[in-house]
């Protein structure tokens, strides 16, 4: 596929009907280097390289420095000038290993920059919602990787904040997206199969959480201070000890695809419509997971608790919508306390890391999330 043929009307953000993109060539086939370390690696001669992946008649005369922000990865921003046709696009978002070496270390041992990379060369095709558009991924084992996207903002899209609080009606939305996600994967044993990468990629991860989940949990805990309840501490430190009993649980059936990082900085808004960025953790799991980190992260604790058991029911009826048969209502709300707990542990562990999210952000959804485990008792929910 062309870049040329990126559709004139929104160039950065890709619908569900259209995925068109540039670079969805395995990384291994790539004729061109395009890894790069640091954002200063992102010069004319770079971009000219991404550009000739696919469109070596096109000619880069410029690469601006628009914004670079340094967190789990570092993301830049560039305005990219050339002679080519208006479709293809002049903002790119540029996703880079870490320069903080914290984040770069807990991010870098599980591969987090390649699994997203590799997402995009060879399964966000096949994601029913709307994704940023892909223009180039390279990824290789020992010397990084590089994601080059669009700029969703290029067609008028919004990308939205950590520390945003969504209304009703727009978890509404969200939670739908969600739903169509899940059905398109809901125990799709061909899809598992063509896409097995997804289900095997997390060993390193789940092994290195749970070797850091004790001390990471309590010196979160204590960072925290008043914002999680006393009362939350110690069933906190059991579940860190029985960390890998507790993903065993959380990841029971049905299977599908999960984002398994919603929270509102990993969304954008098109018009109305929303879309998801940032697919670093995208795996094989429950779907209800994706609701839970979703409703526990972006809403504020009173908007939840007014409108959590109405959002849980169009979930459900979404799914029920997609074809999704025997959705039993009081299992899913069950199975939502439960996962509860890994956006909580998530968000104090972010705390404890340091350098993962603004600090007032992560506290507010550190607040957030502390709230919704304490009101439903979410530790409770997990047999340890």
């Amino acid at each position: 596929m062309r870049l040329g043929n990126l559709p004139k009307e929104n160039p950065g953000v890709v619908s569900p009907s259209n995925f068109i993109g540039f670079g969805l060539r395995s990384s291994l086939q790539m004729k061109h280097n395009i890894l790069a370390r640091h954002p200063s690696d992102l010069n004319i001669g770079w971009a000219q390289r991404v550009v000739n992946c696919h469109c070596s008649h096109v000619t880069v005369s410029r690469v601006d420095l628009v914004s670079v922000d340094i967190g789990t990865t570092t993301r830049v921003r560039i305005a990219v000038e050339h002679d080519g046709p208006e479709t293809i696009s002049r903002k790119w978002f540029v996703k880079l290993p870490s320069l903080a070496w914290r984040p770069r270390l807990i991010t870098g041992l599980p591969g987090l920059l390649h699994t997203e990379t590799r997402f995009y060369n060879e399964t966000a095709q096949a994601v029913p919602i709307a994704v940023p558009g892909f223009l180039a991924g390279q990824s290789k084992p020992g010397k990084g990787a590089t994601l080059v996207l669009n700029d969703v903002t290029e067609s008028g899209a919004a990308a939205g904040n950590p520390g945003d609080a969504l209304t009703a009606d727009r978890a509404a939305l969200v939670i739908k997206q969600l739903a169509r996600l899940h059905a398109r994967f809901w125990n799709k044993f061909d899809l598992m199969q063509k896409y097995a990468w997804l289900a095997g990629i997390r060993q390193l991860e789940d092994h290195l959480g749970t070797a850091l989940a004790v001390p990471l949990m309590k010196r979160g805990l204590r960072q925290a201070e008043k914002l999680i309840p006393f009362p939350l501490h110690a069933p906190a430190i059991n579940y860190a000890r029985q960390r890998r009993r507790a993903m065993r649980f959380l990841s029971g059936r049905p299977q599908t695809l999960v984002h398994h990082d919603c929270h509102p900085g990993n969304l954008f808004w098109s018009q109305t419509q929303p879309g998801l960025l940032d697919w670093q953790l995208v795996r094989f799991g429950e779907g209800i997971g994706d609701v839970a980190y979703f409703l526990a992260t972006a809403l504020t604790p009173e908007v939840r608790r007014n409108h959590e058991a109405n959002l849980l029911a169009i979930y459900a009826q979404e799914l029920t919508n997609c074809g999704i048969e025997n959705i039993d209502g009081e299992i899913l709300k069950q199975r939502y306390r439960a996962h509860l707990v890994y956006p909580f542990e998530a968000m104090v562990v972010s705390l404890a890391v340091g350098g993962m999210i603004k600090p007032e952000t992560n506290r507010e959804l550190i607040r957030r999330v502390a709230t919704a485990v304490n009101d439903l008792d979410a530790f409770a929910a997990i047999p340890l």
